[in-house]
């Protein structure tokens, strides 16, 4: 995730081929599981957001360090294209449907399109994290435990992000650490500040509050990256490996990330 789990609009369109036709029903089918109700116990919703361009095996593996860490679903929200320019790499739709194959029979990973189906409500409009939870709070009520998961590199800039000290309050974050990143001495001193005396103990402690607190979730050292994935197709290196197999169908089916569509983008 870069600024927020999406600064997006979105651009949702109709595909001819058989392939996206059938994703589409896959991901409409994933998306139908329910949010638990947070009345029934203290229950932590955890959401991992990002561009997922495209969804690799780092992904992955954060996604699933984390619902074994809480011992709950996560669920993973694409965000939407920019709105005033066309998507570098893929577009919205083609993004879902390669997260939709790549967590297809994982159990606790569950795609969630609240970006998605907000920028399709209010096309054109740039959407932010803080907008996220608010709806989220909106349904979910607001002593649900609710966290954003992020990698360790975007909560060195998370002080940039739109109401980031509301986000704050509004939601625990739950940070992605890569052995030796050392991100603990990149934090800006005005973050440093913000966060000091709000992390927990435990990543059970995240259960007992709505929001307000951190917890870092360490995990081996992975290389892949949504940039190098798509500079290795690009420049016509060997990149599959690097992808679910059923993602790596998908992208040599679509044509994505050719050298003439490729574009630097973070992931």
């Amino acid at each position: 995730m870069t600024a927020g789990i999406g600064d997006w609009g979105l651009g949702i369109g109709n595909s001819g081929d058989p392939m996206a036709s059938d994703v589409r029903a896959e991901v409409a089918a994933v998306d139908e599981s329910p949010i638990p109700n947070p009345q029934s116990r203290p229950f932590l919703h955890l959401i991992y957001g990002g561009t997922f361009d495209p969804i690799h095996n780092g992904h992955l593996a954060i996604a699933r360090a984390a619902r074994d860490a809480f011992g709950v679903p996560v669920r993973l929200m694409p965000a939407a294209d920019p709105p005033h320019r066309q998507a570098p790499g893929a577009d919205a739709r083609q993004r879902c449907e390669m997260l939709a194959l790549a967590i297809d029979g994982e159990a606790g990973l569950l795609l969630d399109q609240h970006e998605l189906q907000r920028a399709l409500a209010r096309p054109g409009v740039a959407s932010y994290s803080i907008d996220t939870v608010r709806e989220l709070r909106a349904e979910l009520g607001a002593a649900a435990p609710l966290a954003l998961l992020i990698g360790a590199d975007s909560f060195v800039g998370f002080n940039s992000w739109r109401d980031w000290r509301g986000l704050l309050d509004a939601a625990h974050l739950v940070v992605a650490d890569r052995a030796g990143s050392g991100w603990e001495r990149a934090l800006p001193a005005e973050l440093a500040q913000a966060v000091a005396g709000r992390w927990a103990a435990s990543p059970q402690a995240l259960a007992g509050a709505p929001g307000g607190l951190l917890w870092c979730l360490r995990q081996p050292l992975r290389s892949e990256s949504a940039s190098q994935v798509r500079a290795r197709i690009a420049a016509g290196d060997d990149w599959a490996a690097l992808v679910p197999a059923a993602v790596a169908d998908y992208i040599r089916a679509a044509g994505l990330y050719a050298a003439a569509h490729a574009a630097p983008r973070a992931g």
